[in-house]
Order: structure tokens, then C-alpha cells, then sequence
């Protein structure tokens, strides 16, 4: 007998803000904020400020950026408004100079909710300290990539999958415009992690030719959501 045919639910259009803040001869620092433990998706964990794209985000879009693709401009809309939302931090740049780094959807039907992610990189130019609303967010602050990336591996917090990733490719970057670079070499494309067997486990994994420097990780090691 063949395999049942399985409903993968569609995808919510989301939107995340990697915003960062450079430091003179240091590693630039990241917004970070860690997710309220209450929540259905990613509780406790760290992430870049944003949520789902909502009916208002869509209005304004329409309005303000009809020369961008309605869902591209609904998501520019979403991330900023979702920063300020759960940071405090206002970003007085317009949407069109946010620039696109990442995209990722999960393929899977066993995530609880697959959300269709766009990020996008902004430079924050003031030193302005973030809020958390204590909601969505109960914590927010700066820190290097690698900062973050060594708190989760002592223990100290987690982050999803994607995150991880990101974080990693971050971290590479000494600048805005290198990351900038970066992400205008690569072309777009959306990155859905797949699981494949690998030394006698399960493995999840992403292309090895979209500018990551980590491409695998054990199933039984990744938070997934």
C-alpha cells in the first residue's frame, strides 16, 4: 500500500528583523529577544523581533510601496512594526532600505505551525536599549552572534533551528555592509530543511550552497519549534 496522503497545513506569511548595531573595532551586536515561555510556538526561545504578517501590514503595503511585490511589502511593513511592538526600538529607516537575507518555510507536516519567513537586515545607527513588552517577549538586548550562540550552548537559552542557523552565518560578518554583500550575492530562495540519515541517525539539513556555514545538525540536537 502506498503512503496516506497527508493535508500540509499553508503556510502563515511571517516577517523577522535582524537588526544590527555596530561597535568600533568589536563585533557588531544583534537585537535579540527571548519569547515569552507562555507561547504555542518557540516558547523560551531566543530569536530575531518579529511575528505574522497581518491584514493592517497588507493595508499599509498597499498604500505606501505598490511598486514592491504585495506580500514582500506587507513583510517589510510587519518586521518593523513587530520590532517596535516587542522592543520598543523604532526603526526611522523606510521599508524599501530593509534588505532581504533570508527566507525559510518548513516542508515538514510535523511542525505545529509553518510559518513562510522572511528576514531582512537593517543597521540600527543609534544606541537606543530595548524593552521587552513582556508579552511576546520577556527579555530583550544586544549581543554579538556568537555571544548568543555560546549562552545556548551552555545552557543558557535556546534557539530554533533557523535561528541557529542564522546566527552562525552572522557571525561571520564584522560589518553591516559585509553582511549586506553577503546576502546581495546569494541569489533568493527558500530554504526548507530536509531530514536525511546520516552515520546511523537522522539528520536535518539545508543546502550547502546558500551561504551557511553549518548545513546539518542531528534531529535529536535541534529544536525544531
Amino acid at each position: 500500500m502506498g503512503q496516506p496522503n497527508i493535508a500540509i497545513s499553508p503556510p502563515i506569511d511571517a516577517a523577522s528583523l535582524i537588526l544590527m548595531r555596530e561597535n568600533r573595532g568589536a563585533w557588531p551586536e544583534y537585537l535579540i529577544v527571548q519569547r515569552g515561555a507562555d507561547l504555542v510556538f518557540a516558547a523560551g526561545a531566543y530569536v530575531f523581533p518579529g511575528g505574522r504578517v497581518d491584514p493592517p501590514d497588507r493595508d499599509e503595503a498597499g498604500a505606501r510601496l505598490p511598486q514592491l511585490d504585495p506580500i514582500d511589502a506587507a513583510a517589510r511593513i510587519a518586521a518593523l512594526r513587530e520590532t517596535m511592538e516587542e522592543t520598543g526600538i523604532v526603526v526611522a529607516q523606510d521599508p524599501t532600505a530593509l534588505i532581504p537575507f533570508a527566507r525559510w518555510l518548513p516542508m515538514h507536516e510535523t511542525v505545529k505551525r509553518r510559518f513562510d519567513t522572511r528576514f531582512y537586515i537593517a543597521r540600527l545607527e543609534d544606541r537606543n536599549e530595548p524593552v521587552a513588552d513582556g508579552i511576546e517577549t520577556s527579555r530583550a538586548f544586544w549581543a554579538t552572534a556568537a555571544e548568543v550562540l555560546q549562552r545556548c550552548d551552555r545552557g543558557d537559552g535556546r534557539v530554533i533551528y533557523p535561528t541557529r542557523r542564522l546566527l552562525e552565518r552572522l557571525a561571520r560578518f564584522a560589518s553591516f555592509d559585509e553582511a549586506r554583500a553577503d546576502a546581495e550575492r546569494l541569489p533568493d530562495r527558500i530554504i526548507s530543511p530536509w531530514i536525511e540519515q546520516r552515520d546511523g541517525g537522522d539528520w536535518l539539513c539545508i543546502p550547502n550552497d546558500a551561504g551557511y556555514p553549518v548545513t546539518a545538525e542531528p534531529i535529536a540536537s535541534a529544536f525544531r519549534y
